[in-house]
C-alpha cells in the first residue's frame, strides 16, 4: 500500500491511496468470507461451506465490488495512522481506478483534527477581578424585601410615585394599534422603570377613573425597529391608585425573613450570599478569560465540521428559549436588536472559539496526563442520577456509554480548567456547592432534553418597557 497525502488546509486533507495485489488478495478473502455467510450450499449448514466451493456460486461482479469495498475499508485506517492525523468525518472517497487480483486506487477526502501547537499556558497575563460587594448591593436586596412585605391601600387622590395603578391601555401609531401595545387590568408601579420613559411619569397626577391619552416616543435603540424612535399615543384609563406602605427596616422584618433575629445578622447574611455569588461569576469569566488567552497564544485551526455541530447546539438552544416566549427564532433575536444574518455571524463566531478552546484543552489535557477516575465518573453520574430521578428517560440515557464517556470528558475538561488556574495563581480555583450543581447539569445536556419553563411576558410589557 501507498499513500500521497495532500493537504487542502489545517482541518482538511485528501489521502490518495494506491493497493497493490497483496492488500487486493487479502481483501478478495474477506469479501468472499462475507458473502459465504449468505450462500446455502447443498449439503452443507448455511455459510458452513467451504470458500473455494462457495465461490463458484457467487457472481464475478459481485465478488468484486465486495472485494473494494473491503480493501478501502481494511486500508483506510492504515492511510490516517500513516498520516498521523485523527479524521474526524470522511467526506468522500472515489474509486479511480481497481484491475481486480491486480492494483486499486481510490481517493479520500476527511476532515482531521488540526496540529495544535500549545502556547505557554503557566505565563498568561489575565488576572482574576478582585470580589467586592457594595453597601448599595446590599441595600438593594433589603428594598426587595420591603417590597416584598409592603401593603397596598387603594387610594381617593391623584396617583404619585411609588404607587401601583391598575391600568388598561392601548398604543397607537398614526392611529392604529400597534401589536403588543395593549393591556387590560395591567399593575404598575410608578418609578419602577418597567416601562419605557415617559410612560410612567405621564400617568402621575391622574386619579382613578380619569381616561386619556398619553403621547411618548420610543427611544432610537428600542429593540423592536418598528417602534424605535417612532411617536406613539397610548390610550389609558386609570381603574384603581393604591399607596404602597412598606415595613420599616428593623428587626421584626428581619424575623419574617427566616431564621434572623436582627437586621444586622440578615444583612451580614445578605452580603454572604452576593459574596458567595460574586465569587461563582469572578470564577467563571476568570476561568474563560484564561482559556480565551491559552487559545489566543495557541496555533489551533477548528474544524468546518465541529463548527457546524456547536452551532447546531447554539441555534437549538437559543431556538428553544425563543418558544418558551412564544416566538420563533428570528422575531426573538430581532426583539434583541439583531437580524438574523446579524446573529448568525456572531453565533458561527462563538461556535468557532468553543470548539478551538475544546482542542486546546484536549491537547493541555493530553500533555499533562489528566484523566478522570473510573470513580471520578460514577460519583458524577450517581449525582445526575439525584438530580433526575424522577425522569425514567434521563436514568436511561445515564446508562448509554456514549453519554458517560461525554460525562466523563467534561469531567477531564473541568479538571483541566482547575489545572490552569492553579498554573497561573498558585493554588486551584475554589468553588461553591452552587457551581459543582451547575457542572452536573452541563455534564447532563445530552443526558436530558432543556426543560425551561419560563413564563411568556405579555406582549403589552415587552413593547413598553
Amino acid at each position: 500500500m501507498k499513500t500521497i497525502t495532500k493537504k487542502i488546509s489545517d482541518t482538511k486533507v485528501e489521502l490518495k491511496v494506491t493497493l497493490d495485489a497483496a492488500d487486493l488478495k487479502t481483501a478478495r478473502e474477506r469479501a468472499v468470507e462475507r458473502l459465504a455467510a449468505n450462500v446455502k450450499v447443498q449439503g452443507f449448514r448455511k455459510g458452513k461451506a467451504p470458500a473455494s466451493i462457495v465461490e463458484r456460486q457467487l457472481s464475478p461482479n459481485d465478488i468484486a465490488n465486495e472485494t473494494i469495498d473491503t480493501a478501502v475499508r481494511l486500508t483506510m485506517p492504515k492511510a490516517f495512522a500513516e498520516l498521523k492525523q485523527a479524521p474526524i468525518a470522511v467526506e468522500k472517497v472515489d474509486v479511480l481506478k481497481y484491475v481486480p487480483d491486480d492494483t486499486a486506487e481510490y481517493t479520500v477526502k476527511a476532515d482531521v483534527l488540526p496540529d495544535i501547537k500549545l502556547g505557554d499556558f503557566s505565563k498568561l497575563k489575565t488576572k482574576r477581578e478582585e470580589i467586592s460587594v457594595p453597601e448599595q448591593d446590599v441595600q438593594e436586596i433589603v428594598d426587595n424585601i420591603t417590597k416584598a412585605y409592603a401593603s397596598k391601600q387603594v387610594v381617593k387622590r391623584a396617583a404619585k410615585k411609588g404607587d401601583e395603578v391598575i391600568i388598561d391601555f392601548v398604543g397607537k401609531r398614526d392611529g392604529e394599534a400597534f401589536a403588543g401595545g395593549s393591556a387590560k387590568d395591567h399593575h404598575l408601579v410608578l418609578g419602577s422603570g418597567e416601562f419605557i420613559p415617559g410612560f410612567e411619569d405621564g400617568i402621575i397626577g391622574h386619579e382613578a377613573g380619569e381616561k386619556f391619552d398619553l403621547e411618548v416616543t420610543f427611544p432610537k435603540d428600542y429593540p423592536e425597529k418598528t417602534l424605535a424612535g417612532q411617536k406613539t399615543v397610548f390610550e389609558i384609563l386609570v381603574k384603581q391608585v393604591n399607596e404602597v406602605v412598606k415595613p420599616e427596616e428593623n428587626d421584626d422584618l428581619a424575623k419574617k425573613c427566616g431564621n434572623f433575629q436582627t437586621m444586622e445578622e440578615l444583612r451580614a447574611d445578605i452580603r454572604k450570599n452576593l459574596e458567595m455569588q460574586n465569587n461563582h461569576r469572578t470564577s467563571e469569566q476568570y476561568r474563560e478569560a484564561l482559556v480565551k488567552e491559552l487559545v489566543e497564544k495557541s496555533k489551533v485551526a477548528a474544524p468546518e465540521i465541529l463548527i457546524q455541530d456547536q452551532l447546531r447546539f447554539i441555534k437549538d438552544d437559543v431556538t428553544r428559549n425563543a418558544a418558551s416566549y412564544g416566538m420563533k427564532l428570528e422575531e426573538y433575536v430581532k426583539r434583541a436588536g439583531q437580524s438574523l444574518e446579524e446573529w448568525e455571524k456572531s453565533a458561527r463566531e462563538l461556535a468557532e472559539a468553543r470548539v478551538k478552546a475544546s482542542l486546546v484543552l484536549q491537547i493541555l489535557a493530553k500533555e499533562q496526563k489528566i484523566e478522570a477516575a473510573e470513580g471520578e465518573v460514577e460519583a458524577k453520574i450517581a449525582e445526575l442520577r439525584d438530580v433526575y430521578h424522577k425522569s425514567k428517560e434521563a436514568l436511561a440515557n445515564l446508562k448509554k456509554p456514549e453519554v458517560q464517556q461525554d460525562i466523563k470528558n467534561r469531567l477531564i475538561i473541568d479538571k483541566t480548567m482547575d489545572f490552569l488556574v492553579a498554573a497561573n495563581t498558585g493554588h486551584s480555583d475554589q468553588k461553591t456547592t452552587k457551581t459543582k450543581s451547575d457542572k452536573a447539569s452541563k455534564a447532563a445536556s445530552k443526558v436530558k432534553a432543556d426543560q425551561k419553563s419560563t413564563k411568556a411576558k405579555s406582549k403589552s410589557k415587552e413593547n413598553t418597557k
